[in-house]
């Protein structure tokens, strides 16, 4: 599968994982204890925390090789 493929495909990977990810993020939030620096905290982290998961799938998205022909 060339780059090009990879990509095409990894942005819709992406884009679902963001919604499904911001989702549950809101959802666990809604059941959180109602004190301001809890939830600040909570979003705070949850906030940063979507990008680790992604990395993977960034790296196939990026990989080289495939079936481009050139040699």
């Amino acid at each position: 599968m060339n780059v090009r493929t990879r990509k095409f495909i990894g942005a819709f990977l992406l884009v679902g994982f963001v919604c499904a990810y911001a989702i549950a993020v809101v959802m666990i939030g809604e059941r959180l204890p109602d004190l301001g620096w809890v939830r600040g905290v909570y979003f705070a982290v949850a906030g940063l925390a979507w990008g680790a998961p992604i990395l993977p799938l960034l790296s196939w998205m990026s990989r080289g090789g495939g079936d481009s022909g050139e040699g």
